[in-house]
């Protein structure tokens, strides 16, 4: 079952102009390291549009790996971090890192959706 690694970006201290810089040496630095990282199959950087809460994010990248071995290897890898040096040095006090699995609704409570109710 795929695992994935979530970054949560904050805005910058600066303004437009930091976050700008950060954008791009995020893209231009950051992403061709990530690409080396052994195990991950895909990355996805998505900007915030908006948020619904104060956190003030900016940025998301979900970074997915066949399973959770792979992930936990990706992250002990000399690839991983090589990244996170470069991440330090760009995006400061920034991130949040968070692995996500599938919730199995059968452990827990289940909320049917809206749809549900219309049948």
């Amino acid at each position: 079952m795929p695992a994935t690694l979530l970054a949560l970006y904050r805005n910058p201290e600066g303004g437009d102009e930091a976050l700008q810089t950060f954008r791009r040496r995020y893209h231009e630095e950051h992403l061709p390291l990530i690409a080396k990282v052994p195990g991950i199959r895909s990355t996805k950087v998505q900007r915030v549009a908006q948020a619904y809460t104060d956190a003030d994010l900016v940025m998301v990248t979900e970074m997915t790996f066949d399973d959770r071995a792979s992930l936990d290897a990706g992250m002990a890898s000399d690839e991983m971090r090589t990244a996170g040096r470069n991440l330090r040095e760009i995006a400061p006090g920034m991130m949040t890192l968070v692995v996500l699995e599938a919730d199995d609704p059968q452990e827990g409570l289940s909320v049917p959706l809206a749809d549900e109710h219309q049948a």
